[in-house]
């Protein structure tokens, strides 16, 4: 073959490559093409949407606090958490009181990119709960709708986004655990009425959304019981209606005021008694019997313990009630405790002699 020949093959078979390319590469894709998307199931396409349409509404909380140091004085600290948005309009935002607890300068970081700085318009340490407000915030903010967590039930499939380990708008999936759990906080005090679930949740999930498959926030993310550190299966979340409860309160007033009735209240085999009480304080003026009780004579002065005479508590506002836990939370979640309690105790246990006594607590 003359090279002239061999030439114009080769361009034959050029041409011929580079129009076969071209219709290839414009050939409409068929259906099972690797290109096409993998199937999703029904569940999967939730999750997916609910990411989708809820994950700009959760922030990246950054802190600065001061810590001293007898070496170094008086030195800055950082600290990260997660936030959620619930008030676009006022970019209000909810998150753990333990997240901006003693910072003095709080920035969020939205989804967009943006950084402000957020002011502290209330806490609830009882709770765990803190509302900020973003300064001067954007107009284009996203925020999540309320759901009902009087209405969750123990396996129902969960989602909780934040930003674990600085890794911003994590998701992670899981179910509920278990309901109306409490635990010991560090510092020794009990958190109450507290989701668990099994959604991962580490270091930085601290104040993100638990959502439910709709979307809807359910819950702020508070806590994990693990020995390492790191997320083993157990993570805690406060119900949003129990922020709900007192959000309203905690905006206009920067704090909850919460009933105290003045005593000490033990468990029994026979339910809740009252062990002690302050003598100046609303049980003590309302004249309840404690067990232990200051006894003045002729030959005698001190502190007896007596049971025989003591006020078992039998129901509150018509409740009843078996444990001093279920005693606090009713008297916390009277609707108007400042116009007084009503308590019906029993002299010496369930089968003494009844009476009704109204307490009018002191809200502090």
């Amino acid at each position: 073959m003359s090279i002239k020949s061999r030439v114009g093959l080769s361009l034959f078979c050029v041409a011929l490559l580079v129009t076969g390319a071209f219709y290839f590469l414009n050939e409409p894709r068929s259906a099972n093409s690797d290109v096409t998307l993998a199937p999703r199931s029904e569940e999967e396409a939730r999750i997916i949407k609910v990411y989708k349409d809820s994950n700009a509404a959760v922030v990246f909380i950054s802190t600065i606090s001061l810590t001293y140091d007898l070496f170094a004085g008086v030195q800055p600290q950082e600290g990260t958490g997660s936030g959620v948005i619930i008030d676009a309009k006022q970019g209000i935002i909810l998150t753990n009181f333990h997240v901006i607890e003693n910072a003095k300068k709080v920035d969020v970081s939205l989804g967009n990119g943006g950084t402000y700085e957020a002011k502290l318009l209330g806490i609830d340490p009882d709770s765990d709960i803190a509302v900020l407000r973003i300064v001067n915030p954007p107009t284009d903010l996203v925020a999540l709708s309320f759901g009902d967590s009087s209405k969750i039930e123990v396996g129902q499939r969960v989602i909780a986004i934040g930003n674990p380990f600085g890794l911003n708008r994590t998701l992670s999936s899981g179910s509920i655990s278990s309901l109306n759990r409490t635990i010991k906080r560090p510092d020794g005090s009990m958190m109450r009425g507290l989701v668990q679930i099994d959604a991962a949740i580490n270091v930085g999930n601290s104040g993100g959304p638990l959502l439910d498959t709709a979307g809807r926030l359910i819950g702020i993310t508070t806590a994990i019981l693990s020995r390492s550190g790191d997320s083993a299966g157990i993570g805690f979340a406060v119900g949003i209606n129990q922020i709900n409860r007192v959000l309203a309160e905690l905006m206009a007033t920067g704090k909850v005021l919460r009933p105290e009735l003045g005593w000490v209240l033990i468990d029994t085999d026979q339910g809740p008694m009252i062990h002690q009480v302050l003598i100046d304080g609303p049980a003590g003026v309302a004249g309840v019997v404690p067990v232990l009780r200051r006894v003045e004579g002729e030959f005698i002065s001190g502190l007896v313990r007596d049971f025989s005479k003591a006020d078992l508590i039998y129901s509150v506002d018509g409740q009843r009630v078996t444990s001093k836990d279920e005693v606090d939370d009713l008297v916390t979640q009277s609707p108007h405790p400042e116009n007084g309690v009503e308590f019906e105790l029993r002299s010496g246990g369930v089968r003494g002699a009844p009476r009704k006594v109204k307490i009018i607590p002191l809200m502090r």
